[in-house]
Parts: C-alpha cells; sequence; structure tokens
C-alpha cells in the first residue's frame, strides 16, 4: 500500500556517523523539526555488490541535495557496528569509506516491516507448519519526505537494480516549484522548464508548444 500524501512514521531508530557514534534517528523529526526535505535510502546489505556503488553515488550527489535543503540518509537492517566496519573499508576494496551522511541501523526491522519493504513471506509445509521464506533484508526502496513530514514520493527497486540519483533531485527540484509556485509540472519536467497550471487551458496552451 502507497504511504505518498502520508506522514512518515514517527519511529525513532538507531544509526551510525562517518565518524563511529551511535545516534538515534527519527526521520519525521529530522523533516519538521529542521524544517529540510529529507531522502531515505534503503539498499539490502552491508559488503554486497549493487549497494556500495549507490551508497558513493549519493555521497557524490550530496551537495546538490543539500543545495536544495535536503539531508541524505541511508538505511539497512544491518547493525551499527556492520556499517563502522564497511566505513572503514576503502572504495577500492568494495568498500564505503568517505560516505559521511548517517546510515539507519534497523535491526529489529521495526521501521522497515511499518514501511513493507522487506523480504519477508510466510508458507505453509506439509505439516501445517508455519515456514519463514525470503532474504529478510529491504529492498531499494526510496522515501521523498517534506518539511511537514510528508511523503512526496516513494519507489522499490528489486535488489539487482541499482537507482538513478539524478532523479531524485529531479523531482526535489519539481515539488519545491509545486511548493513555491502552485504550479504543476508535466512529464519530463526539469529545473528551468515550463510548468502548468492546474486546469485544462494551460494543459492545451502547453500540449500546443510541446
Amino acid at each position: 500500500m502507497s504511504l505518498v500524501g502520508k506522514k512518515f512514521p514517527n519511529v525513532t531508530v538507531d544509526a551510525m556517523s562517518e565518524m563511529g557514534d551511535d545516534l538515534r534517528i527519527n526521520i519525521f523529526e529530522e523533516a519538521v523539526n529542521n524544517q529540510q526535505k529529507v531522502i531515505l535510502f534503503w539498499y539490502p546489505k552491508d559488503f554486497t555488490f549493487v549497494c556500495p556503488t549507490e551508497l558513493h553515488a549519493f555521497q557524490e550527489a550530496l551537495g546538490e541535495f543539500e543545495k536544495r535543503n535536503t539531508k541524505v540518509i541511508g538505511a539497512s537492517c544491518d547493525t551499527n557496528e556492520v556499517h563502522f566496519a564497511w566505513l572503514n573499508v576503502s572504495k577500492d576494496n568494495g568498500g564505503i569509506e568517505g560516505v559521511t551522511y548517517p546510515l539507519l541501523a534497523d535491526t529489529h526491522r521495526q521501521l522497515a516491516n511499518i514501511l513493507g519493504i522487506v523480504d519477508q513471506d510466510f508458507e505453509y509445509n506439509k505439516e501445517g507448519e508455519e515456514v519463514f521464506t525470503g532474504s529478510n533484508v529491504t529492498y531499494r526502496a526510496t522515501y521523498l519526505i517534506d518539511e511537514t513530514g510528508k511523503i512526496f514520493h516513494e519507489s522499490v527497486n528489486d535488489m539487482p537494480l541499482g537507482r538513478n540519483v539524478k532523479e531524485y533531485l529531479r523531482l526535489i527540484d519539481a515539488y519545491t516549484h509545486v511548493q513555491k509556485h502552485g504550479e504543476v509540472c508535466p512529464a519530463n519536467w526539469e529545473e528551468g522548464k515550463e510548468a502548468m497550471k492546474a486546469d485544462r487551458t494551460s494543459t492545451a496552451e502547453y500540449l500546443a508548444k510541446n
């Protein structure tokens, strides 16, 4: 079930800083108390394959997110200790050394289960006993949260599919334009391009020119 348009769950989760500090982070409060947008991206597991490419991609774009008053937070179900160990492995050895944004450590899967993003299911064997199936780690889920704590975008990729970080910057730009100007953003809209009023006349005029 989609959470777009709803408030992000008001849940506090353990997290790790790049300096090895144990943190407690509440995504909803980060957005509301600091009056900033938040991008929260979940990845399946530390010390894996696609995951470090994504963490470095978000790090490379960190300045662009900061320009947009947006905080970047990563998340998985690994422990703080495992996060810190991975942060101390160099990039050329498959690690995430150099990543400076915090990483949630949702080891109890409390938040991930509320969001419904864990690869987790149950079946019944021939004896009628419930048997757990699935990897019990999260899919590549991404949430964009505004300054009121409302989710304005969510997406979920299967585990082999890495994300396009530029698309999240575009979505933040589009949502900020809507907030500032009260207009709507057509397909493939980018910063600096024409937007529309939410009425038939504006739509017709836009389509006539495009």
